[in-house]
């Protein structure tokens, strides 16, 4: 009987160290109302800490979108769960073993550049200045011509007014649907597409965000904006 009781309370202990083990390694993060790249940041930073589960609550696509890409990268699992006013939240679960290096080099990391890391960068929907009829004109005709000019980008960069390419009809989508077929990858800001109210009208391309775009342009070799 004595014995009996002894296990008892050993399992118990056992039981109490865990679950207290288990909570240092669960971190929750209220991201309501933070810019791009905020939530992406705080949950990096959550995991980088140890912790081993991380729920993130967010309030629009861009960031679910970005810490769901975010943490694939990293090797962990997500699992997304709708709420009634509009939030979701995220339970982002590392691996046994989650990834500080990501499957692109510029994707949330300071990897050594590449030396053929080419990277384009659109932030306007018109090129040059004077008019911008005739700069919207000659925007398309540029990026059209892109596919045509060796070597390829790695990567195009959509931010601004330069979204307005990739969420309406114009004559660059053909082009840039082809260059993407071609394994050039397309980002594009969340936070521009949810100011001009377009995130649903997205044609081409992925949400991205500032770290993204800024991990980007710190990564390549040479970057290229016709503005």
């Amino acid at each position: 009987m004595l014995s009996a009781v002894v296990c008892f309370y050993n399992n118990l202990n056992i039981f109490a160290m865990s679950w207290i083990f288990w909570k240092k390694k669960t971190a929750q993060l209220d991201c309501r109302g933070l810019s791009c790249p905020q939530p992406v940041i705080k949950t990096r930073d959550a995991l980088d800490q140890g912790n081993r589960i991380v729920e993130v609550t967010v309030d629009n696509e861009a960031a679910k979108n970005n810490i769901i890409r975010f943490a694939e990268d990293r090797n962990c699992t997500v699992q997304v769960t709708e709420l009634a006013n509009g939030c979701q939240t995220l339970l982002v679960q590392a691996g046994r073993v989650c990834r500080r290096q990501q499957n692109a080099a510029t994707n949330y990391s300071c990897a050594s550049v590449a030396d053929d890391e080419l990277v384009y960068v659109i932030s306007s929907a018109s090129m040059g200045q004077g008019n911008d009829q005739l700069g919207w004109a000659l925007l398309q005709t540029y990026i059209q011509t892109i596919q045509e000019v060796k070597p390829l980008p790695t990567k195009i960069l959509f931010y601004n007014g330069g979204v307005r390419l990739v969420a309406e009809q114009s004559g660059v989508l053909k082009a840039l649907c082809a260059l993407q077929d071609q394994g050039v990858e397309i980002l594009v800001c969340g936070t521009c597409l949810d100011f001009f109210e377009l995130t649903s009208a997205l044609k081409v391309g992925k949400i991205s965000n500032m770290y993204d775009i800024m991990s980007t342009v710190n990564g390549a070799a040479k970057v290229v904006s016709p503005f």
